[in-house]
């Protein structure tokens, strides 16, 4: 088992290296001069849009269970163990890095739903097929198919094996676990042996048991169903989330500019903040930062225009601006809340032993005024929750790829799903470690093709929006005349 971590930690640092990092950001920086900002200029018509469908479009679902579906499948883990493990890997600082990702991401969530739109498929049946893999063929030509084909099998690989269920069940099993049985009083039995051997407590098997019966009902309806038990959880959980984290901000005011002065310091100096108490370097910052970044809120990874393709629009741009505020919503409101919440209760320190969810288990407990007890129930709750429509969101995702991938061959998607079903059923008796490694590795192969994709139509898109706003402009300004 030692080897195996061994192993994949050393594919893991050789793909997040620098030159990946910079990629993504790199893209995102290019699409953010494209669209001249548009992130800070029309982010306040994005979040009007979010809750306003548009009348007579084409598509299976609305913008917001289209935008609610995308949520469910990033509002998980990410927000509550992904940034917890990115601090306890990387310092403080790697929240800073998470948002400065987020920031130039929206730009390239804002490409991604525009492109979606601009080149999906609508059948006679009002099936929708959309994503990287169509905008890739039809918008790069038929020669890059090849492209398509390799994001299309790296997004059903990643939804089975990676951040769609694996990672997701096993954040559900350990904050279920760390709640119930945190002294472990009830191991059935152990995998590995010595001092790596993983227990399994009944918590961790009664867990998964149940969350993989739940999954199983929900995926079998297919895009629609995923979508309307999203539209009910996805809102109600993250409001719940933020409302708490906000309490707990507000009891600790006085802590808060400290945490942030910590936070800044660290992801340019981490020794220096850090006082020496950790080898954490700059890199250290960066590379957990953005890989938990991308994990979290998926700018760049292709995953987002998948789920925007299937919305009912007709116009590109509208939808983009939809899709934008995801990457807000999640990093740049949740994760902010999170890393704070971990920073100022100094829950995140390498003395205390911590790790994932327990991180952030402590800051609620620390920061809350309430019992322990009760702050640790309401944090499993939502990871839970959270945790739960990221599954769903991805099985979606994973579907669509596989039909791409396989030329919409039925019986391929129909053993997917199966396949997708055990594949959360074992996730509980995985290793942390092992779990998130592997998930960043698959994040990392299929952002790659997408990236290529999205500069490559660059230009589309910003050909796409300043023909959006000038309509636009033109049409106020017709209303005002009359």
């Amino acid at each position: 088992m030692d080897q195996f971590m061994y192993i994949l930690e050393l594919i893991d640092k050789y793909i997040w290296g620098i030159p990946l990092c910079a990629l993504i950001i790199g893209c995102g920086i290019w699409l953010t001069l494209r669209v001249r900002f548009l992130q800070i200029r029309h982010l306040g018509r994005a979040l009007k849009y979010m809750v306003h469908n548009e009348a007579h479009g084409e598509g299976e679902v609305t913008s917001f269970g289209a935008l609610c579906t995308a949520l469910s499948a990033t509002i998980g883990t990410g927000n509550i163990v992904g940034v917890a493990t990115a601090i306890a890997a990387g310092g403080p600082g790697a929240l800073l890095w998470m948002e400065i990702v987020a920031f130039f991401g929206m730009a390239t969530k804002y490409s991604e739903g525009l492109l979606a739109i601009k080149y999906r498929s609508i059948d006679k049946d009002g099936h929708v097929l959309g994503g990287p893999f169509y905008y890739i063929e039809r918008g790069m030509g038929k020669n890059w198919k090849w492209l398509a084909k390799t994001f299309a099998f790296l997004g059903a690989t990643a939804g089975l094996l990676g951040i769609g269920t694996i990672t997701q069940v096993n954040g559900i099993t350990s904050a279920a676990q760390n709640f119930f049985d945190p002294s472990l009083q009830h191991v059935v039995f152990s995998i590995g042996q010595g001092e790596s051997a993983v227990p399994i407590t009944l918590t961790t098997i009664v867990a998964g048991l149940l969350v993989t019966l739940a999954v199983a009902l929900v995926v079998i309806g297919g895009i629609k169903r995923i979508a309307g038990v999203s539209q009910i959880i996805v809102p109600f959980m993250a409001i719940t989330y933020i409302l708490f984290a906000v309490l707990l901000l507000l009891c600790n005011l006085q802590q808060v500019p400290g945490a942030i002065v910590t936070i800044v310091t660290s992801a340019f100096a981490p020794q220096a903040a850090l006082g020496g108490v950790i080898g954490v370097t700059i890199k250290d910052a960066i590379q957990n930062g953005v890989a938990r970044g991308i994990f979290s809120n998926e700018a760049g990874l292709g995953s987002a225009p998948i789920a925007a393709a299937a919305a009912q629009t007709r116009e590109p741009v509208r939808q983009g601006l939809v899709t934008m505020t995801g990457t807000f919503i999640d990093t740049i409101v949740v994760c902010t809340m999170t890393g704070l919440a971990i920073v100022l209760t100094e829950s995140w320190v390498p003395e205390l032993g911590l790790k994932g969810v327990q991180i952030t288990t402590r800051a609620f407990q620390v920061g809350l005024p309430f019992p322990s007890a009760m702050s640790a129930f309401i944090l499993m709750l939502c990871l839970i929750f959270f945790a739960f429509t990221t599954i769903l969101g991805w099985n979606y995702y994973g579907e669509r790829c596989l039909e791409y991938f396989t030329n919409g061959n039925k019986a391929a998607v129909k053993c997917y799903r199966w396949l997708y079903i055990a594949a959360v059923f074992i996730g509980p008796y995985l290793t942390v470690a092992a779990v998130w490694t592997i998930a960043d590795i698959f994040n990392a192969l299929m952002a790659l093709p997408n990236i290529v994709a999205l500069l490559a139509l660059s230009g589309v898109v910003a050909k796409e929006t300043r023909a959006y706003f000038h309509r636009d402009l033109q049409h106020r300004l017709l209303h005002q005349k009359h």
